[in-house]
């Protein structure tokens, strides 16, 4: 499954970005600043040239084509009908992100550090709850309107309003913004605010408030909204195709946050409906580039004449990041859910071990964690500084939480352990959940259901095995399929007992926490939170995850909502792995290692069409 994230922000998800914290001096003096930074570092000085992980000296021109592996708000990874990324309606196109521009743009090779984008600096009051951006005079938008502060303000605004649930929800302590004149945006934050915002309200697309004077923001749309970005939309076919153009006068393309990125002529994203359709997709070269997900096709189908010919490229490129969270959530909205000992015997009912070996080649290890890969995840008994934070909760969750961190069971790699199988059966018994004729009853008589839904008929060979050990235990369970924009809007409404997530931690996470796991998220239409959590200890310890002042309070608070979170057993833990595994049409080159925080593997910003190589990526089309 793909991450949820977005190019210019670092995600837990979407908007986990960086506190934004600057250092003591420049933040008494309110001395002007070219970065924010979590705890006060950046690595870069302001008359810094480039970042060091891009080539500077890339050529321009090619065109780099791909499918979504990533999706962002209201996106599908299958199909799109309208050119509004930002909102709840329609189901908006890959790469629009690409066509605006944000207050800054993040460092890749920095945990959690921003840079002038279209604001040259930013001045930030001592109290840190206002924030004043000096605009860049050149900043344009695509028709050559100059971009300004009041198209900055009319943006966070209307966003804070009108945008996607997950846009508000993380806005929630972002109070107003204001244009003092055409170069300065105050933006004003609430008391106790959350200590990320700032750096999510920076990142944010800017919009021109003349191009929606005489528009509805909100609508699903087909029309091009006016940016400011690198590209602008160019040929698309909904539900098909989308391009986009480079744009080759862009203002900002010589900036130091800029240099040597955004080096293709064209980036096309294709959709298909069925990943199995897209891989045939790509070994006829109808795209050029594939980040593969799935471990079967890696093993067994990557052997066309492409491949063997040295025509098509195959790397394994590292991942080291925190690898965040994937599993079948389930939905605690439902009352056959609400006990723990249900959820724990359907964690106990799925064997890893053979589900790796048998369906993916050992290709994986188990997630334990949703800071999996990270310092943030827990072993062993609490420390002295973790039950500080969790002592005050005793008794309001297990008494696991204050010893080993829960763990998912290891099965003998059969398919069906027995011992794991009767130890799922008694938590159900104890749970009231009896066997009569056969078949597992809730308390209130019924018959213990399950309906896995997803739209990803390549993940289906996974559920077989699970429902055949949940029918040993008694359970019915099923694996519905059904197509990106009906799943989009079950999702959406939480109709659904059990599905597949899979989200990305921040390696400084923060207020979009309460997008995932947070009581209020748990009631909002479109939220992430989709096992519907709703403990005031998990919104306590979400709190003091933000209101951490050093990383290694951040640590420690992760530590102890890892300990809460894996007590609440709201998932079945599935798999993670380290490494992106990547093939690609040989018409590209790329930066010997991809960026540490970087998305994915920087492609396409960081890339470019190598013109010595043989043929040319617009020859795909």
């Amino acid at each position: 499954m793909a991450l949820f994230t977005r190019r210019h922000a670092l995600g837990l998800g979407i908007g986990a970005l960086c506190a934004t914290r600057l250092g003591p001096a420049a933040a008494d003096n309110g001395v002007e600043m070219h970065g924010m930074s979590a705890f006060g570092d950046l690595k870069y000085p302001a008359d810094f040239h480039h970042f060091d992980y891009v080539n500077v000296n890339a050529p321009k021109g090619g065109m780099f084509s791909l499918i979504p592996s990533v999706r962002a708000y209201n996106q599908s990874y299958f199909t799109f009908n309208s050119l509004n990324a930002y909102v709840l309606k329609g189901e908006g196109a890959q790469g629009m992100d690409m066509t605006f521009t944000a207050l800054m743009a993040r460092a890749g090779d920095e945990p959690d550090a921003m840079y002038g984008l279209a604001a040259k600096s930013v001045r930030i009051s001592p109290d840190k709850l206002t924030y004043a951006f000096t605009i860049r005079p050149e900043a344009r938008f695509h028709d050559g309107s100059k971009l300004t502060a009041q198209d900055v303000a009319f943006s966070l605004n209307i966003l804070k309003e009108k945008g996607h649930p997950l846009i508000i929800v993380q806005l929630r302590d972002f109070v107003k913004a204001e244009a003092l004149d055409d170069a300065t945006v105050v933006v004003s934050f609430a008391p106790n605010r959350a200590r990320d915002v700032p750096l999510y309200v920076a990142s944010l697309p800017i919009f021109s408030k003349a191009y929606y004077a005489n528009r509805p923001f909100e609508e699903s749309t087909l029309d091009t909204p006016l940016g400011s970005g690198p590209y602008k939309v160019g040929r698309f076919e909904v539900n098909r195709f989308i391009e986009y153009d480079r744009v080759k006068d862009w203002w900002a393309a010589d900036l130091p946050v800029c240099r040597g990125s955004y080096n293709f002529d064209t980036v096309r994203y294709e959709f298909y409906r069925d990943r199995d359709v897209a891989f045939e997709g790509f070994t006829g070269r109808n795209y050029l580039y594939r980040e593969e997900l799935t471990a079967r096709i890696w093993a067994t189908r990557y052997d066309f004449p492409a491949i063997k010919e040295g025509r098509v490229k195959r790397e394994l490129l590292p991942d080291e990041t925190p690898s965040g969270a994937q599993g079948w959530f389930i939905n605690l909205r439902r009352d056959k859910f609400k006990d723990p000992r249900v959820r724990e015997a359907l964690i106990y009912a799925f064997d890893f071990e053979w589900t790796n070996k048998t369906i993916m080649y050992g290709a994986y290890a188990r997630t334990h964690s949703p800071f999996q890969n990270s310092d943030m995840m827990v072993s062993g008994p609490p420390s002295p500084e973790e039950l500080v934070l969790l002592e005050p909760f005793r008794g309001q969750v297990p008494d696991e939480v204050f010893g080993k961190p829960f763990v998912p069971p290891v099965s003998d790699g059969s398919g069906q352990d027995r011992s794991l199988l009767r130890k799922a059966a008694q938590l159900l018994s104890d749970a009231g959940c009896v066997v009569k004729d056969g078949k597992r009853l809730l308390p209130n008589g019924e018959p213990f259901t399950i309906e896995f839904l997803n739209d990803e008929a390549s993940i289906q060979p996974h559920h077989g095995p699970y429902i055949k050990n949940l029918a040993t235990l008694g359970i019915e369970a099923t694996f519905r399929l059904i197509d990106a924009v009906q799943y989009r809007a079950r999702l959406e409404d939480f109709d659904f007992d059990m599905t597949i997530q899979r989200f990305s931690m921040s390696a400084t996470p923060g207020d979009s926490m309460r997008a995932f796991f947070s009581s209020q998220s748990a009631t909002t239409k479109g939220s992430y939170n989709l096992a519907g959590i709703s403990s005031p200890v998990v919104d306590a310890l979400i709190e003091k995850i933000i209101a951490a002042e050093t990383r290694a309070e951040l640590t420690t608070a992760c530590r102890a909502f890892d300990r809460v979170f894996r007590a609440g057993r709201y998932w079945v833990p599935q798999w993670y792995a380290n490494t992106h595994r990547v093939a690609y049409w040989d018409v590209f080159a790329h930066p010997p290692k991809p960026a540490r925080y970087a998305q994915g593997v920087g492609a396409p910003d960081n890339w470019w069409a190598d013109p010595a190589k043989a043929g040319n990526a617009e020859q795909a089309k």
